[in-house]
């Protein structure tokens, strides 16, 4: 079965979750992907969730860890001169480079578009950062929780009462920085097909985050207004758009904004008396719908608005989410088998290519399981490559 991005090899500097959800996205579609990891000295393991493990003690959660499956992994030293000038090997024959460090540590190593670019001229760059690779921020240091704040996202999550509600790192990690960076690769590489030239792709995580407020941004430059927390339409403002608890203390969301999707829902309810709907009546509607739903459980609930043509959803946990009927039909649950752990489950590919689909290949290696692969393909010999492993050069 061709994949798509077959042929196209890419280098991996990512040590956090966004460039790596990045390339997963890329991996899962045919590219091959090789991180390029930081030997771990000790038993200190650095920070970040798409660091490989070592050892056997790690095969379990490499084998569970999505982010780095359809990837090989090479532990270089990219601070020694030695480690610098595999790379660059490697760079030569690279299609894409991709790297999340703070503006300015990638030119301090001698691994920056520009000295890659020299002997490679059509390599795609990508920096991925908090803030840009330009800018008062560039250098200043953040997480998601940051990036969303200045971004505006975090200031509109949460009810009109409380404080701002924190949505995990879902929206800048991984819905702003890695799929905007491996929309801006992807474009890149079109791009390169016009013009036999590569080029820079700098994504700013907080730009990407800001990007997805594209329509509350377009209705603040219209009237001036900024959408306040649970105060505008998809915020919480709605009684029609918002989540409720069932009497057994789960909860439903309900989002029927289109005016036949509403009138379904006061009939199905026995409100009619609320159509059509007017401000005056909101805290009314909030009243009765609050009080309505707590007299069945979520289920029911569910059961009861089956073949009712009303946007009602359960809002499920995440031991919940992959035994839905939905969720197991588009296939976003993979199953691969693992020599060490026997059947591994994973998040599944969310884009459905009906001729060239993606697939996932290979689960996550182990820190370093690819290097004396890699090194012999460049040419090195055995006895090279262990004096490399000796002088701490690889790993």
């Amino acid at each position: 079965m061709t994949l798509p991005l077959e042929g196209i090899k890419v280098l991996d500097l990512s040590r956090t979750a966004p460039a790596a959800f990045c390339t997963m996205v890329l991996g899962d579609f045919g590219a091959e992907v090789l991180k390029i990891e930081q030997p771990q000295r000790g038993d200190t393991r650095p920070l970040g969730s798409s660091v490989s493990p070592r050892g056997p003690e790690g095969e379990r959660e490499a084998a569970f860890n999505a982010l780095n499956r359809n990837k090989r992994s090479i532990a270089l030293d990219l601070q020694s001169a030695a480690g610098a000038r595999i790379f660059h090997q490697l760079a030569r024959t690279a299609d894409v480079i991709i790297e999340g460090f703070r503006p300015g540590v990638v030119k301090r190593l001698g691994v920056d578009y520009e000295s890659v670019a020299r002997d490679n001229p059509g390599i795609v760059y990508c920096s991925l950062s908090g803030y840009g690779q330009d800018g008062p921020y560039r250098e200043r240091p953040g997480h998601d929780l940051n990036y969303i704040s200045i971004a505006g996202v975090l200031g509109v999550i949460g009810d009109s009462a409380g404080q701002p509600v924190i949505p995990s790192n879902i929206v800048g990690d991984y819905a702003g920085g890695g799929m905007q960076a491996a929309l801006g690769i992807l474009m890149a590489l079109m791009g390169r097909r016009l013009t036999g030239k590569g080029q820079h792709v700098d994504v700013s995580i907080t730009d990407a985050v800001l990007a997805l407020l594209t329509r509350e941004a377009s209705g603040y430059f219209l009237t001036g207004e900024s959408p306040r927390r649970g105060r505008s339409r998809l915020t919480g403002a709605l009684p029609h758009y918002n989540v409720y608890e069932s009497s057994d203390g789960k909860y439903l969301s309900v989002a029927c904004l289109e005016p036949h999707f509403y009138e379904g829902l006061c009939r199905t309810l026995g409100c009619e008396d609320f159509i059509p709907y007017r401000e005056a009546i909101r805290q009314d509607m909030f009243d009765r719908l609050r009080k309505s739903f707590l007299a069945k459980t979520r289920d029911e609930w569910l059961e009861f608005f089956q073949g009712k043509d009303v946007c009602i959803s359960p809002v499920y946990d995440l031991d919940e989410v992959f035994s839905d009927p939905q969720v197991k039909h588009r296939g976003m649950v993979v199953e691969m088998e693992h020599p060490g752990q026997g059947k591994v489950r994973q998040v599944g590919i969310a884009s459905k290519l009906a001729e060239t689909p993606g697939k996932v290949r290979s689960l996550s290696p182990l820190l370093g399981q690819h290097t004396r692969e890699v090194l012999g393909g460049l040419g090195y010999s055995d006895g090279q490559i262990e004096e490399m492993y000796q002088g701490g050069t690889v790993q």
